[in-house]
């Protein structure tokens, strides 16, 4: 596995687990851009460009970002880890720290899971670490596209504020 790089990009990496919706992928290609993120993996029956759904929402950002797809979630894990990145799953688990408290190293990459039944057990344990946005209402998680905006702006202001 290639490890997908903009030459200027920040060293953020997206891996999306199984997104079944193709106007959720859209989106996060649209939030990876946006941090100017180094890439994102397409794992599972995620799926993949080009498709007019993913187009629509991502508005050519699918054509900008770096991206790859590989239907074993484990490979690209272990792929990233010897390139050196950090793997974070974005998931409420027992042990799951505040995303905005985790010590996060650079590069890292974090993988976003399935739209009901999030990152897979067997995902969450290839991972150096789970972290979670806190929910303060009535429902216990945002749609993952929004999760995964809310947590790529954290990693870049992380970024910017570290000594990297």
């Amino acid at each position: 596995m290639k490890l997908l790089s903009k030459p200027d990009g920040h060293p953020i990496y997206a891996v999306v687990e199984n997104v079944r919706s193709l106007f959720n992928v859209g989106a996060i290609f649209r939030s990876a851009d946006g941090v100017h993120s180094s890439g994102i993996y397409l794992t599972g029956f995620t799926g993949c460009p080009p498709r007019k759904e993913i187009s629509r929402v991502a508005l050519g950002a699918e054509e900008i970002v770096p991206w790859h797809y590989d239907r074993d979630t484990g490979m690209v894990i272990n792929g990233l880890r010897n390139k050196g990145v950090q793997i974070v799953a974005l998931e409420q688990t027992p042990n799951s720290v505040d995303y905005r408290r985790f010590v996060y190293q650079w590069p890292v990459a974090v993988i976003f899971g399935h739209e009901v039944t999030g990152v897979r057990p067997e995902t969450l344990s290839l991972c150096d670490g789970v972290v979670h946005i806190p929910m303060l209402g009535h429902k216990v998680s945002l749609n993952v596209s929004v999760a995964a905006g809310v947590m790529l702006y954290e990693l870049l202001t992380q970024f910017q504020n570290s000594n990297v």
